[in-house]
């Protein structure tokens, strides 16, 4: 058997990912009210012949946050660049970053609760008058000098908005805007149209099963679909409903989507705690995870499914996280 993937095929499997993310309004399932008010500020803007003002997006992971900052840069017709809040090290990062972009143009900038203050500090003139002050010299002769910049329109994305100081967070004047999870329906459609750009033949029961699995999340619905293609090109068979109930199940994702690592920390919090309230890092050791897995990889969905509860004391499961550990 030939190992060698195509070059082609290679290119194909790398930006897969790009290739399911939506490239126009129309493409976009869900989030209405905020398509509809991002609709109306860079339509407003346009007519203005200038840019939009800054916007602020926020919700949990997957949820089509880098998805929207691409869109509303082919809609202005202006290139998005990118970066996250863990790259920007050093003030001049950000510098060199907006001074690169000559034409102007979107700067999405993700994770953006994780930048330090010192940076906020050099963001805070980019945002407000699209200008840089740079220090040229040194000692007595030192000299501040401020540099303009094109017009740039500054999208933001965190899943911790809470983290965000103040004064970042009231700059983006465009608007502060909340991705809530998807409804199952809209996630169905989303696996629909994601089966059709990359060819596969997907009933819409099955992409009903897909949904009822994906937590309620874009990314986690694409990421299901091509591991069920994978299994149906291994087995050589069509997809159905029962074949997608099988693939992922030998996936260990159950029916509400939740996997092992979720069982376990129902079970963590119900065995070792005896139901609750446990402290978060109490909880991380007892599972041998680092606490920011904890409350970022397993517990916002957890929450958000009524399985677990966070009190001023700690997390708890609740009676519906019970029942369904005894259903197991």
């Amino acid at each position: 058997m030939n190992d060698i993937i195509p070059e082609n095929k290679q290119a194909l499997n790398h930006s897969l990912d790009s290739l399911l993310r939506p490239k126009v309004w129309d493409e976009y399932i869900g989030q209405e009210m905020i398509k509809k008010n991002l609709n109306i500020l860079i339509a407003a803007a346009k007519e203005r012949g200038q840019m939009p003002e800054h916007i602020l997006l926020y919700g949990p992971a997957g949820l089509g946050k880098t998805t929207l900052a691409y869109i509303i840069g082919s809609v202005l017709e202006v290139p998005v660049h990118t970066t996250s809040g863990p790259m920007i090290e050093r003030a001049g990062d950000i510098v060199s970053l907006a001074s690169a972009m000559e034409n102007g143009g979107v700067l999405f900038i993700d994770e953006i609760h994780r930048l330090s203050k010192n940076i906020e500090e050099v963001l805070y003139p980019i945002m407000e008058s699209g200008s840089i002050s740079i220090i040229v010299g040194k000692g007595p002769t030192a000299r501040s000098v401020e540099i303009n910049l094109p017009p740039i329109v500054i999208i933001a994305a965190t899943t911790q908005v809470g983290r965000l100081s103040t004064p970042l967070r009231t700059r983006f004047s465009g608007g502060v805007m909340r991705l809530i999870p998807y409804t199952e329906d809209e996630i169905a459609q989303i696996a629909m149209r994601s089966a059709t750009v990359l060819d596969i033949d997907l009933p819409e029961e099955a992409a009903t099963i897909v949904a009822q699995r994906a937590r309620n999340t874009p990314r986690v619905a694409n990421y299901l679909l091509k591991r069920v293609r994978d299994y149906a090109q291994i087995h050589g068979t069509a997809i159905t409903s029962e074949l997608v109930q099988k693939a992922l199940s030998e996936r260990d994702i159950d029916e509400h989507g939740l996997t092992a690592e979720d069982r376990a920390v129902l079970k963590t919090i119900r065995e070792a705690f005896n139901g609750g309230p446990v402290g978060i890092q109490a909880l991380a050791t007892t599972l041998s995870e680092d606490t920011r897995t904890v409350e970022e990889v397993y517990e916002p969905f957890l929450v958000q499914a009524g399985f677990i509860e966070r009190t001023p004391r700690g997390r708890s499961i609740t009676e519906k996280g019970m029942q369904y550990l005894q259903s197991l």
